[in-house]
């Protein structure tokens, strides 16, 4: 377990809704740097996406050797395939999505955007429970690698919330729901 209070000390504190006060790249370049090299690596599995460029049939987090990383990307696969579930429903498809009941948080968080009518609300609320599920998972010790990891995970919700576009969304919005009333008639 490494102790990177030189790293940790530096950085600027993070408050959810705010804009980002470096970018996810930067700070990645900046742990490189100051991080032992069996815990910077590991930043590369710390995305918004937990299966990225993966087969979820042949995917294995044992290879991963981070409690940290191994819960986040967990709790993520559940908030998508339970996201995935809850739309499958709404829409009436056959073949319905399997999705787990644990952790129970990100159950809840699904199931609270989707009764959401704004998405960008949806989206907010959504990213509210990541943050604070990244919290739970990172602990009390802000200068471990847990905390770094944490440290690019909310780096990166905050650049995904700052390139959020209202105009954009509700003029993306209304054509994907024109789009899917007209595969429903």
């Amino acid at each position: 377990m490494g102790s990177y209070y030189f790293l940790g000390a530096q950085l600027p504190f993070l408050i959810y809704g705010q804009n980002p006060p470096m970018t996810s790249a930067d700070f990645k370049a900046l742990a490189w740097d100051l991080m032992e090299s069996r815990d910077a690596v590991l930043l590369d599995y710390c995305t918004l996406d937990p299966d990225p460029e993966e087969d979820p049939s042949q995917r294995s987090d044992s290879r991963i050797p981070s409690e940290f990383i191994k819960r986040w990307r967990e709790w993520e696969r559940s908030l998508r395939l339970n996201l995935a579930r809850g739309r499958s429903v709404k829409l009436k498809r056959d073949g319905t999505v399997d999705a787990p009941e644990f952790p129970s948080d990100a159950v809840t968080a699904a199931k609270n955007a989707l009764t959401m009518d704004s998405p960008l609300e949806a989206e907010l609320l959504i990213d509210k429970a990541r943050w604070d599920a990244i919290e739970s998972f990172q602990g009390i010790d802000s200068f471990n690698e847990n905390a770094m990891y944490a440290y690019l995970l909310k780096l990166l919700l905050m650049e995904r919330r700052a390139a959020f576009d209202i105009e954009e969304g509700n003029a993306e919005y209304k054509a994907l729901y024109t789009a899917i009333l007209g595969e429903a008639k």
